[in-house]
């Protein structure tokens, strides 16, 4: 069974970064951040690692981890939000206690989706994929970002239906930032390898297909016993998203997944949009798509709301979910039960 934390405005959010801290340069984004959600009635209270940086993380493994721990240990804390991802989240998984966690949201994308994966393989704890701190500073959320409310309030027994956005940002313009902070410029197309449309379920799972690849072979990273133990076997229904992979590293990393036994029970798999995916000798993206859809012989879906190209949808790990493609249009519908 999936345990979903509850959270209503007005609790205490705190902020740890896991992965990579603010450095003192740019202490303003967690400023401007934090002062949004205390705006909307929430209490927050940071960590020493949200302000510090060095050498590609925020502290040490160990100073990572023990933060994490107290914030998920202290019951005035109902939520945590790293200010956003980095490189090395991986080092303090072996610290973080999975057996005392508490029922509560973690929040996040890029990196943190590592610790977001583990928590909800290992405990049945659902996670939530969507946006970091810093995406939260805007005068205003748009549409698809501030959804991230309403999905996390969702109560057990109850469901949560996101739309595709409308518009999507192809690049950013960090000088020059709009009130709900994206530049949203281009219309957003869903898209079905070898197909128009699509339905598919399941149960969802996935994250940064960069680092979460890292959790195979790990006590982290333990699919079959995840769902053996806690979805009584249901299909697995796969979003990632790709920050830096050319088209051959993505492709040998689905190719691990699937040997390593990820995609047993597969109903579909989820991509998001990517300024990464470059060519390599004419192999395309679509190419990786169109391979696997036949390969597994399920839908593939991508282009979605989902990762390094805003907005992106709240996809919540461990949750039972639909998802409808029609004429570039989605549907995402997260069942908490």
């Amino acid at each position: 069974m999936i345990n979903y934390p509850s959270f209503k405005t007005g609790m205490t959010i705190g902020i740890t970064a896991p992965s990579s801290g603010v450095p003192t340069e740019l202490h303003a984004l967690l400023d401007s951040s934090t002062r949004r959600l205390e705006e909307r009635g929430f209490h927050i209270v940071c960590g020493e690692t949200a302000f510090t940086q060095e050498k590609a993380k925020s502290a040490s493994a160990k100073k990572r981890a023990d933060e994490f721990n107290r914030m998920m240990g202290d019951d005035q804390i109902q939520a945590i939000i790293p200010p956003w991802g980095g490189e090395l989240l991986i080092e303090i998984l072996e610290h973080v206690d999975f057996e005392k966690m508490k029922n509560k949201w973690v929040l996040g994308y890029s990196d943190t989706s590592v610790l977001l994966l583990a928590i909800t393989l290992t405990t049945g704890i659902a996670t939530a994929h969507g946006p970091n701190l810093v995406d939260l500073r805007g005068e205003y959320w748009d549409e698809t970002t501030g959804a991230w409310l309403d999905v996390l309030s969702t109560e057990r027994g109850a469901s949560i239906l996101q739309h595709s956005s409308a518009k999507y940002q192809e690049k950013w313009q960090h000088e020059n930032p709009t009130p709900c902070l994206f530049h949203l410029t281009e219309p957003t197309y869903w898209k079905v390898a070898s197909h128009s449309k699509a339905k598919v379920q399941g149960r969802l799972l996935g994250g940064c297909v960069d680092v979460i690849r890292h959790l195979i072979g790990t006590p982290y990273g333990d699919v079959r016993k995840f769902r053996k133990a806690f979805i009584d076997g249901e299909p697995i229904l796969w979003y990632f998203e790709n920050c830096e992979l050319v088209t051959t590293d993505l492709r040998r990393s689905l190719v691990q997944m699937k040997l390593a036994g990820w995609f047993e029970g597969c109903s579909g798999i989820l991509f998001g949009r990517s300024l990464a995916n470059q060519p390599v000798q004419g192999y395309t993206v679509e190419d990786v798509y169109q391979e696997l859809a036949a390969e597994l012989q399920v839908p593939v879906i991508y282009d979605i709301d989902c990762g390094h190209v805003p907005p992106q949808i709240t996809f919540i790990n461990g949750a039972y979910a639909e998802v409808e493609v029609d004429q570039g249009k989605g549907i995402v519908k997260q069942h908490f039960r």
